[in-house]
C-alpha cells in the first residue's frame, strides 16, 4: 500500500471532461470538525497542457470551501498533488453550517428542509442560529465529504448528494 502524506500548503489538479482541469488547495485542519482538512477550489479552469504557476493558481479567486480527506483522494487517483506552498489566504472569515437534521434511520422520511442549523468558523465553537439567515445562508456545507462527491462538485457545482435546505 502506497502512503500518502499531505500537509498544509499542497496543491492538488482534478481532471475535468474534455481536456481541461481545477485546482484546489489544502488550507487547514478543523479541530471542530474531526480534524478534518479544509480546502479552497479555485474557479478557473485551465487546459490539461498547461502548467500554471503555484502562486497563480492560489491567487486565483475561489470557487468554494469544503471538509475532506485529501490523501484518500490521492489514493483514489481522483486528484494529484503538485507541490506545495505557504500561501493559503485568510482563512478566518471562512463559514461552514451542518444541521443534526441530516440522514436518516432506514424507514424514516429524509428531512428536506432544516430550521436547526449551527454555524462555525475553522478551529472554533460551534454555534447553534436555528434559521439560517443574513450572512449564514453564504455558509458552506460543513460535513466531511467524500472524493468523488467533491470531484463532482468541482465539475458540475453541486454536490451529488441529499442534504437539508434552509427555505
Amino acid at each position: 500500500m502506497i502512503r500518502v502524506y499531505t500537509k498544509i500548503g499542497d496543491v492538488f489538479s482534478v481532471e475535468l471532461d474534455y481536456g481541461s482541469k481545477k485546482y484546489f488547495q489544502l488550507i487547514a485542519y478543523d479541530k471542530t470538525q474531526l480534524d478534518s482538512d479544509v480546502i479552497r477550489v479555485f474557479k478557473t479552469v485551465y487546459p490539461c497542457g498547461f502548467k500554471p504557476n503555484l502562486l497563480d493558481i492560489v491567487n486565483d479567486d475561489i470557487d468554494f470551501y469544503a471538509h475532506c480527506v485529501t490523501k484518500f483522494g490521492v489514493k483514489m487517483n481522483l486528484w494529484k498533488k503538485l507541490g506545495n506552498t505557504v500561501e493559503v489566504g485568510d482563512f478566518s472569515k471562512i463559514l461552514f453550517r451542518d444541521t443534526s437534521d441530516y440522514g436518516a434511520q432506514i424507514g424514516e422520511e429524509i428531512i428536506k428542509l432544516s430550521h436547526n442549523w449551527y454555524i462555525w468558523h475553522i478551529n472554533e465553537e460551534f454555534i447553534d442560529v436555528g434559521n439560517l439567515e443574513g450572512e449564514n445562508r453564504r455558509a458552506e456545507i460543513g460535513i466531511i465529504v467524500n472524493p468523488y462527491s467533491i470531484v463532482n462538485r468541482i465539475k458540475t457545482g453541486c454536490y451529488d448528494f441529499i442534504y437539508p435546505q434552509f427555505e
